[in-house]
């Protein structure tokens, strides 16, 4: 385990991506475990708040990934100054993240069923970014064997068929299976083999004159969706907490 550490994260320069990723999730976790104390009215916590105005984790984000990406430019690579730059900035890339979708919506939608595009998103970019750090590039590795690079080609041919496969499958709508494809083998093999989503751009192209595609598209991506809805939203609920039953129309208003 120290050897492949070693070769494969310190000496190709990685650590730093380490570390912001571990910083990220940790930092995702704990606000999450922070704001349902503070929903559930549990613990010393409460909502930060100046001259009236409530502020958002996301305020405090932005200053950290500002002052740690600025940092990482400024300090490079290596040393200790590189790592706590990354770790100020994947401290400060969780608590945005985290209030992702209250920055597309513009609107505070943190406890309704539009506040779970935030989860999304942050395992989306936990996804992407274990990707780059897992992949085995031969770039920054001094003194590889034949053996090496035989095996560091094969991992990078690997994923860069499972990343056209990917790009098939987020064509045909289907975008989890494609960013965990290019991860796990076979994953986009399959989600680019099967039938694309009705609404996808791939639908659009392809089934356009194909009436019966078109229909077995349709009639799939009901059964799959309500076949796969509860266990989905038990996962979400489980990581950011269960959305308020806010009724339609009413604005969302975080407790």
């Amino acid at each position: 385990m120290g050897h492949w550490l070693e070769r494969n994260i310190i000496e190709p320069g990685k650590l730093p991506l380490l570390l912001a990723l571990a910083a990220f999730v940790l930092t995702f976790l704990l606000t999450r475990v922070v704001t349902r104390m503070i929903r559930a009215g549990k613990g010393p916590f409460g909502n930060v708040k100046a001259g009236g105005m409530h502020i958002h984790h996301v305020v405090p984000g932005v200053v950290l990934s500002v002052v740690g990406g600025f940092g990482a430019v400024a300090s490079g690579q290596h040393g200790f100054g590189a790592g706590l730059c990354a770790v100020l900035f994947g401290m400060g890339a969780g608590l945005v993240l985290d209030e992702f979708a209250l920055i597309l919506h513009l609107d505070d939608v943190y406890w309704t069923e539009a506040g779970r595009q935030s989860v999304e998103m942050v395992v989306l970019t936990a996804a992407l970014v274990g990707l780059v750090l897992l992949g085995f590039l031969p770039f920054g590795v001094n003194d590889l064997s034949d053996e090496d690079v035989q095996n560091r080609g094969g991992a990078m041919l690997s994923v860069g068929v499972n990343f056209l496969f990917s790009l098939v499958a987020l064509g045909k709508g289907k975008a989890r299976m494609a960013v965990f494809g290019v991860i796990i083998p076979f994953v986009a093999l399959v989600g680019a083999l099967r039938l694309a989503r009705p609404a996808s751009p791939w639908a659009k192209r392809f089934y356009r004159r194909r009436p019966r595609a078109r229909s077995r598209s349709v009639l799939r991506a009901y059964r799959h969706d309500r076949r796969w809805a509860g266990p989905r939203r038990r996962v979400q609920d489980l990581i950011g907490g269960r959305p308020d039953p806010t009724p339609a129309g009413t604005p969302a208003v975080r407790r």
